[in-house]
């Protein structure tokens, strides 16, 4: 590559540095005798701190020591952002805490030599600059950071099973505090330039049309360093501050993520708590605890469900189809959702239903999911006036993705595809949101049934990242990949499912549901079948999964999945919905199911679980989910196990730190075990499942509820 298209009109080459001295860091020295080092990783789209990375930046930081510049700027030369941190593909190469911790003490020494410059360093970022690019930064005497929507800095490493060990975690409590800096650690926010300047994790922020490179000059010349943080700050590392806030990290931690699945972010607190007011000591002991982290089951797992998720960014990806207005038909809590979801990632939407009256509760569900995540009153309006009522569906041939969520039965489905189809423009993708018909079924009443797709979201629409692409015999491959682009141009990631009743999610999870109730009914207690689940790593047990679900979803799915079974074969489990069915008892929507429902929550008794094995009781539930599993990825309904593994983590929040149930199922015996007494299981009026969701696995992980209409 050329250094030439990095420099300005007042820079020149380095002496005795040639153009292909390095791969991936260009580099360019001004009139004032400034070195501009751009990290542009060769042949990535992303800048990430692979190996060789580090190396080309140890000889920089040699070439600096040597040269003795006025001054050193580290900088991106992509668009995309600064760095996204370590290169997560070079983690597998690892199986020795003690080489892991090596190789961590080396880049110690790298960031060290960087900090001990004599001249001013300086990190100018815009974009993206996450975990190791935000530690090398934090090396540097002064960060500058442009005010643009696309920077983001943060420490994500939680969510890969580790914390951040290039000097991270011990320069950054020097650095904001130890409150603050524990804070971004422990909860891997992503926050803005200006969030950053507030808590000093960045020294200055400029605007949009500023050049960081002016910027960095700038500050070079002044001879800026950052701050230090305040005096309470600075308190918070001092011994007696660091045990009592300790205490409290940990009692927050604990209503997200169990200790035994999630070691990382009480590792992180301890070695904070004993060594975070000596910064050397904290240093050696990351190095130490990251290692070990490393290569712990949890850490493989978590970079597992990482990979998938990468996997699933790929569906789609190439497939020229831009999506500039949807029309949704069934305005219910999931046809409305979708269309309220399809406004918010920048689309125009029509939302039809049979009277005006059903539109407007989704239209002030809308408002308030607007209000929630665009928080200014002009976008809201903007958003509102880009969601439009069609009770007389004028405006499907205006439609690139035509989506149905009407109720489920196979005729009202069939019947209104006979009418919308010659409306359809060319090209427009056609749609079921349907959770378990086949789509031949659907297709019958279509004369062109190969641009019908399933696209199955799953519920709450703004939550759960899943959605299936569901093809059938007779879809074209080119509308099954238009709609794997729809799914990514609405950040949501596309699971390629064949056409079986049920398809992957809701197969899987009613045998794994009936398997609960089954028990339930032998005399295991609700709260204790959940608890089991919990205790293997489900973010929800079964029990309360189906009556979030919805009893009555989930007898219908059920029966889908047994089309031609009569009523007298009825299992005593489908007879115990039925019968709560039929007294209205539906769960969480009508406030009653097998639980009692009390603020969207349900209602857990304390109950006598000393009795009650949960590692059996857990072995049993799983069992049935993993068999289930099976026999899906035997009959093809997705193309392996790597799809299968990121289809049920996502769409059903299977425990993420376990790597998915294929993956469970061939490394068991290192996986973490459920205890086999319930002695020290909190079965109370409680719910915290939902926090653990949240914080378990942020690679977005689908731990919320899965649900579907």
């Amino acid at each position: 590559m050329s250094k030439s298209s990095a420099n300005t009109d007042n820079t020149k080459s380095i002496p005795d540095v040639t153009d292909d001295s390095f791969r991936h860091w260009h580099l360019s020295r001004d009139q004032d005798n400034i070195i501009y080092a751009r990290l542009d990783r060769e042949g990535e789209r992303v800048n990430s701190l692979s190996r060789a990375v580090l190396e080309e930046f140890e000889q920089i930081v040699i070439l600096a020591e040597k040269e003795k510049p006025k001054g050193l700027v580290l900088m991106s030369g992509k668009t995309t952002g600064f760095a996204f941190g370590a290169d997560v593909k070079e983690f597998e190469g690892f199986s020795s805490a003690d080489k892991v911790s090596n190789e961590i003490s080396r880049v110690h020494g790298m960031f060290t030599r960087l900090e001990k410059l004599p001249c001013t360093t300086v990190a100018a970022i815009e974009g993206y600059c996450l975990g190791g690019g935000l530690e090398m930064s934090l090396a540097c005497d002064y960060r500058i950071a442009k005010d643009v929507p696309s920077t983001r800095l943060g420490f994500p490493e939680v969510q890969l099973g580790i914390f951040p060990g290039f000097g991270g975690s011990a320069r950054s409590v020097h650095t904001m505090g130890g409150m603050k800096a524990m804070e971004l650690m422990l909860t891997t926010r992503q926050i803005s330039a200006r969030a950053a300047r507030s808590v000093q994790l960045v020294d200055e922020v400029i605007g949009r049309h500023e050049e960081l490179i002016w910027a960095a000059r700038r500050a070079i010349m002044a001879g800026k360093k950052s701050r230090k943080p305040g005096l309470v700050a600075r308190l918070s590392n001092f011994w007696p501050a660091r045990k009592l806030l300790a205490a409290q990290m940990r009692k927050q931690t604990q209503k997200k993520a169990r200790p035994d699945h999630y070691p990382a972010p009480y590792r992180l607190i301890d070695t904070w708590e004993r060594f975070g007011g000596n910064r050397n000591k904290m240093l050696q002991e990351e190095a130490r605890a990251v290692g070990e982290l490393m290569v712990s089951p949890t850490a493989e797992g978590l970079r597992r469900t990482f990979h998938l998720m990468e996997r699933l960014k790929a569906e789609g990806k190439g497939t020229e189809f831009d999506v500039r207005h949807v029309h949704v038909i069934g305005a219910g809590t999931m046809g409305g959702d979708i269309a309220a979801w399809c406004v918010l990632r920048g689309m125009d939407v029509s939302l039809q239903d049979r009277e005006m009256k059903y539109i407007e509760p989704a239209l002030k569900r809308a408002e308030k999911l607007f209000r929630k995540k665009l928080r200014d009153t002009h976008k809201v309006k903007a958003a509102l006036a880009r969601l439009r009522p069609d009770v007389d569906a004028n405006l499907v041939p205006r439609a690139d993705v035509v989506i149905e969520a009407i109720f489920e039965n196979a005729e009202a489905k069939q019947e209104l595809f006979k009418s919308i189809e010659p409306r359809l423009k060319d090209g427009a993708v056609l749609a079921t949101n349907t959770s378990a018909i086949p789509l031949e079924t659907l297709a019958r009443s279509l004369v062109n049934p190969s641009r019908l797709i399933g696209l199955h979201f799953f519920n709450p629409v703004p939550k759960m990242p899943l959605v299936e692409v569901v093809y059938g015999p007779d879809t074209d491959s080119g509308y099954r990949q238009k709609g794997a682009a729809f799914c990514q141009q609405i950040s949501r990631f596309p699971l390629p499912v064949k056409s079986t009743p049920g398809f992957l999610v809701n197969r899987v999870l009613a045998p794994y549901m009936m398997t609960a109730l089954q028990l339930h009914q032998e005399g295991v207690p609700a709260e204790v079948l959940d608890a089991a689940a919990e205790a293997f790593g489900m973010p929800m047990g079964p029990v309360e999964l189906a009556d979030t679900v919805g009893l009555d979803v989930c007898l219908m799915v059920t029966e889908v999945l047994q089309e031609g079974a009569s009523k007298e074969s009825q299992s005593p489990q489908e007879n115990f919905i039925q019968a709560l069915v039929d007294d209205g008892k539906l769960g969480k929507k009508s406030g009653e199911g097998i639980y009692v429902w009390e603020n969207d929550k349900p209602v857990k008794r304390g109950v006598a679980a000393e009795n009650h094995n949960l590692a059996e009781l857990s072995e049993k539930l799983i069992g049935a989910y993993i068999k289930e599993c099976e026999a899906a990825l035997s009959e093809g309904v997705v193309a392996d196990a790597d799809l299968l593994d990121a289809g049920m983590i996502f769409g059903t929040g299977f425990a993420p730190f376990r790597g998915g149930p294929m993956h469970y199922l061939e490394n068991r015996d290192r996986q973490p075990k459920v205890a086999d007494s319930a002695h020290s299981t909190n079965i109370k009026n409680d719910n915290t499942s939902d926090a653990e969701a949240e914080a378990a696995t942020k690679p977005n992980a689908g731990q919320e509820k899965q649900t579907s209409d």
